[in-house]
Order: structure tokens, then C-alpha cells, then sequence
């Protein structure tokens, strides 16, 4: 984990080559105190590494990423209000890359979706 001690992974349910994923944020992480004071937003760099992380346990792979083609912040993640995110991750994957199509939402609001490339760490 690169930022120790940010997030857990609650659930982590793996069928074929979608994974679905609860994570639990900390919202006394120190990341938090800077972004922002008074009032915590969940960073975009961040959410893209817990995504890069779950596919890399999904995958047994040690990932680097190559290419974020397509990727929409919808609502803004508060780890005061909203700790528990839910991620999905569809993953295709070949000798030197892994394919990643997710979305990340919590309750019954989409807040994330991400098409992404990973080049595969030898």
C-alpha cells in the first residue's frame, strides 16, 4: 500500500474478471488534513492508486500506469459523510498490460469512472 494506513478493504469478491470491492476510508488520514482543512475531499490521485492496488491483488501483478483514457469525477467523496466506497472492476488482461474499466460510488451516488491501461512491472 503506498499510502499506509489511508484505506482497509472490507470485501473484495473476485468472479472471472470482475471485482467487486468495499473500502473504508479514514477520515483522519493525514492526506485529509491538507485537501482540505475544515473540509475534507477524497483526492483524485488517490482513488486512481486504491484502484491500481485492487487490480494488482486481482491480477497478482505489480502495475504501473501507462494510460488514463477516460476518466470522470461525478461527486466529490467525503470521508467525514461518506467513508464506505463500493468499486467495480472489470479486467482485461495480457502479458504486458491490464485493462481496467471502473466505477466507484457510495450509496446510490456514482462518483467516479475510469478507463485505464497498466503496464505490467517485470
Amino acid at each position: 500500500m503506498l499510502i499506509e494506513g489511508l484505506y482497509t478493504v472490507e470485501n473484495f469478491k473476485q468472479e472471472d474478471q470482475t471485482v467487486q470491492a468495499t473500502v473504508k476510508l479514514n477520515a483522519a488520514h493525514e492526506v485529509f488534513k491538507g485537501h482540505f482543512p475544515g473540509n475534507p475531499v477524497m483526492p483524485g490521485v488517490c482513488m486512481i492508486q486504491i484502484i491500481k492496488e485492487l487490480t494488482e491483488k486481482a491480477t497478482g501483478k505489480k502495475l504501473f500506469l501507462s494510460v488514463a483514457s477516460n476518466i470522470k469525477f461525478m461527486a466529490i467523496i467525503n470521508p467525514e459523510k461518506n467513508d464506505v466506497i463500493e468499486l467495480t472492476l472489470t479486467i482485461a488482461e495480457d502479458d504486458e498490460t491490464v485493462k481496467v474499466k471502473n466505477t466507484t460510488s457510495f450509496e446510490e451516488t456514482l462518483a467516479l469512472k475510469l478507463s485505464a491501461t497498466f503496464n505490467v512491472l517485470t
